[in-house]
C-alpha cells in the first residue's frame, strides 16, 4: 500500500485559494481514478476535486467550509502500491505539518512540553490543518490547550469554533503555572539545537484582523457569509492592498451610436434570437483601442510587466449573491455581433450555474457594465493580476453646448478607469480612453458594420 496526497487545485489564472463547500466522500470510500472528492468554490467558479488515483479514503485533512490555498493537502488516499507503504505514509505526515513547529507559528510564546503520554494518547494533536492555524491565530486560541476530537486526538476546525463559541478562549497566558515554567525554559532547549523550520501555513499568512463585535438587536437579521462571499471579499481585499489604484474618467457623447443601435435592434433579436446590446458596441470599442495601445494590456509580475499578445477582455456578471468575469477572448478579432452572442451565452451561463473554470481565465482587461443599474459615476476595483478596469455607466440624455455654441440635447456617457499605477501612467491611459472616446463617438450607420 501507498498513500497519496491530493491537493488544492488551480481553478483559475488569478485564484490563489478555494473553499471545500461538501465533501462527496467520506473516509473509508473507496474512490476510482477522476471520481469527485469535494465540492469547492472560488470567488470565479464553483467545481468538483477529481481523484488523482483509484483508492480508500484515508483521511480527510479539510472540512466543510474550511478555506486552503492552492497546493495544501486537503485529503490522502490509500493506494494500492509497492514495498514501502509505511515510508510513504509517513511522509506527507511530516510534510503536512512538523509536530514542532505548529504550536509556535501560531503562537509567538513557547509551547508547553508535553508528556510521552500525551503523545502516546494523541499522536495526531499536533498534525493542525491550514484551517485550524488560521482560526486559532485569528482568535488568539492556544491550541496547546485545546482537546482533539478527530482521528489520533487531532485538532478540527470544528473544535475551535466549539471553543471560541463558548467565550472560555484559552490563550498562552492562562496556563498554569507549572506549564508557564515548562515554557519559559523552551526558548533556553532550544538554543542549544537547530530551529525547526516554521509551519508553511501560518509563516505565511499574514496576521488577519481580529473580527468586529456588531451588536445584533432584535429585528437585525444575520447573514453567514458563504465561500463564494469570502473569496471575493480575499481577492478584492489583495488588489487594493497590492496595486495603488488611480482613476480616471471621460465624457462621451453616444448619440450617433444610440440613434444607430436603436434602428437595428429589433430587427436584430428577430433574426439572431438574442438582444444587440449597447455593452457589445462599448467592448469592440475597447478592443480596437486596447490593441492600438498595447501597453494598457499588461499585468503586474513582481519584478516585471507582462504586455499580453492576445485580448481577451473579462466581463463582470452579476448574480443575487456573487459575481464572476467570464472572458470573450481575442475581442478585437470579434464583430459586434459575435460580442453580443458571448454576452449573451455567458451571462446565461452564470445565472444557470454552468460556467466552467476555462471560461474565466485568460482575461487580460476587464470591460464592466455599472449602467445596466443606473450607475453614473463609479470606480471599479481591478481584476487582480489586470492591469485596468473600465466602468460603462448609463447613458443619460443631457444638455450639451455644441461647437458652434448652440445648446442641445445629446446622449451622454461616462467611461470611469481604475488603473494600477505600478503598471500605468496617466498619459498613456488619458490617450486609450481618447482613442476609446474617439472610436465611439464615429460609430453610425455610415461608418460601423455589426456584422
Amino acid at each position: 500500500m501507498a498513500v497519496e496526497k491530493i491537493t488544492m487545485p488551480q481553478l483559475g489564472e488569478s485564484v490563489t485559494e478555494g473553499t471545500i463547500s461538501r465533501w462527496i466522500v467520506s473516509v473509508g470510500d473507496k474512490v476510482n481514478k477522476y471520481d469527485p472528492l469535494a465540492e469547492v468554490m472560488t470567488d470565479k467558479v464553483n467545481a468538483e476535486i477529481p481523484s488523482s488515483f483509484t483508492g480508500t479514503i484515508k483521511e480527510l485533512v479539510a472540512e466543510d467550509g474550511d478555506t486552503l490555498a492552492v497546493g495544501e493537502i486537503i485529503c490522502y488516499i490509500e493506494t494500492e502500491g509497492g514495498g514501502e507503504a509505511d515510508a510513504t505514509a509517513e511522509a506527507p505526515k511530516e510534510e503536512s505539518a512538523p509536530a514542532s513547529a505548529s504550536a509556535p507559528a501560531t503562537e509567538s510564546k513557547a509551547p508547553s512540553a508535553p508528556s510521552a503520554q500525551e503523545d502516546a494518547d494523541a499522536p495526531n494533536k499536533r498534525r493542525y490543518s491550514p484551517a485550524v492555524l488560521r482560526l486559532a491565530q485569528e482568535n488568539n486560541v492556544d491550541l496547546e490547550q485545546v482537546k482533539g476530537s478527530g482521528a489520533g486526538g487531532r485538532i478540527t476546525r470544528k473544535d475551535i469554533q466549539a471553543v471560541i463559541d463558548s467565550g472560555n478562549i484559552p490563550s498562552a497566558d492562562s496556563k498554569p503555572a507549572a506549564t508557564q515554567a515548562q515554557a519559559s525554559e523552551a526558548p533556553k532547549a532550544a538554543s542549544a539545537a537547530p530551529a525547526a523550520p516554521s509551519a508553511p501555513a501560518a509563516a505565511s499568512a499574514p496576521k488577519a484582523a481580529q473580527p468586529v463585535n456588531v451588536p445584533v438587536e432584535a429585528g437585525d437579521i444575520e447573514i453567514p457569509v458563504t465561500g463564494v462571499r469570502k473569496a471575493i471579499a480575499a481577492n478584492m481585499l489583495r488588489s487594493k492592498q497590492e496595486a495603488p489604484h488611480a482613476w480616471t474618467m471621460i465624457e462621451v457623447d453616444a448619440t450617433n451610436l444610440v440613434e444607430y443601435r436603436n434602428s437595428l435592434k429589433g430587427e436584430f433579436k428577430k433574426k439572431e434570437g438574442y438582444n444587440l446590446t449597447f455593452f457589445a458596441f462599448f467592448v469592440k470599442a475597447v478592443a480596437q483601442a486596447l490593441k492600438e495601445f498595447p501597453q494598457i494590456n499588461s499585468m503586474w509580475a513582481g519584478d516585471k510587466i507582462v504586455q499580453k499578445k492576445d485580448i481577451n477582455i473579462s466581463i463582470a456578471v452579476a448574480t443575487d449573491d456573487a459575481l464572476y468575469v467570464p472572458v470573450i477572448r481575442n475581442a478585437d478579432e470579434k464583430t459586434i455581433k459575435g460580442i453580443a452572442r458571448e454576452i449573451t451565452e455567458l451571462a446565461n451561463k452564470v445565472r444557470a450555474g454552468k460556467l466552467t473554470s476555462a471560461e474565466m481565465q485568460g482575461g487580460t482587461f476587464t470591460v464592466n457594465n455599472t449602467g445596466s443599474f443606473g450607475s453614473v459615476q463609479s470606480q471599479g476595483i481591478i481584476n487582480y493580476p489586470q492591469a485596468a478596469i473600465l466602468q460603462v455607466e448609463s447613458i443619460v440624455k443631457r444638455p450639451v453646448v455644441m461647437d458652434h455654441g448652440m445648446i442641445a440635447v445629446r446622449d451622454m456617457v461616462n467611461l470611469c478607469m481604475s488603473l494600477d499605477h505600478r503598471v500605468l501612467d496617466g498619459l498613456v491611459c488619458g490617450r486609450f480612453l481618447a482613442r476609446v472616446k474617439e472610436i465611439i463617438e464615429k460609430m453610425s450607420k455610415e461608418n460601423t458594420s455589426i456584422y
